[in-house]
């Protein structure tokens, strides 16, 4: 059980609790004392737009992507897998940490249900018990953190050493290194 999420109340109720999504990340960051701010722009949730709009490099946004890993026949995991924006996840690194046969997407009605948000809007913490947090370390590198705040319309830039001392994420190299162009 994700001890996190256990900090958050979980609503049954789909439309009530992504409406109040957002509000329990305020709640989160404020009970922590985070220092951070919010950023109103045109929604969006594709990355490098998003991140063209908040003004930041795209390697300082969070991308937060909701997977299933299959460790047998019988046990099987939900993954919120946290990237930098500038790379794409590597599901064979993600297989291997969880000694796994399968690693890939959920469907979009699991992961609206476990983020209890839309795509695109997902947030760099767990949101239901049963998800594991697993951040590649280059997303710690990085001075701010930057990520939808449950919203396609505002984001948080979030300092990234509060983000590491609330989540307590199981640091795994599974971004896939982003290649440059010649």
């Amino acid at each position: 059980m994700n001890q996190l999420a256990l900090g958050f109340s979980l609503i049954c109720d789909d439309a009530v609790g992504m409406s109040s999504t957002y509000n329990e990340l305020i709640d989160l960051l404020d009970r922590h004392g985070a220092d951070y701010q919010l950023i109103d722009h045109a929604p969006v949730g594709a990355t490098d737009e998003v991140s063209a709009l908040r003004r930041h490099p795209p390697e300082q946004a969070a991308k937060c992507l909701l997977l299933l890993v299959k460790v047998d026949r019988h046990t099987r995991r939900h993954v919120l897998a946290v990237v930098p924006g500038d790379s794409k996840i590597d599901l064979g690194a993600l297989s291997a940490e969880y000694g796994a046969r399968y690693a890939g997407f959920v469907d979009p009605d699991t992961a609206e249900r476990l983020a209890r948000t839309v795509p695109g809007t997902v947030l760099p913490f767990p949101m239901h018990q049963d998800v594991d947090l697993v951040v590649d370390p280059r997303v710690l590198d990085q001075p701010f953190l930057y990520f939808n705040a449950a919203r396609l319309d505002r984001s948080v830039r979030l300092l990234t050493s509060d983000y590491a001392a609330i989540a307590h994420p199981r640091l795994v190299s599974i971004a896939a290194v982003p290649e440059t162009s010649t």
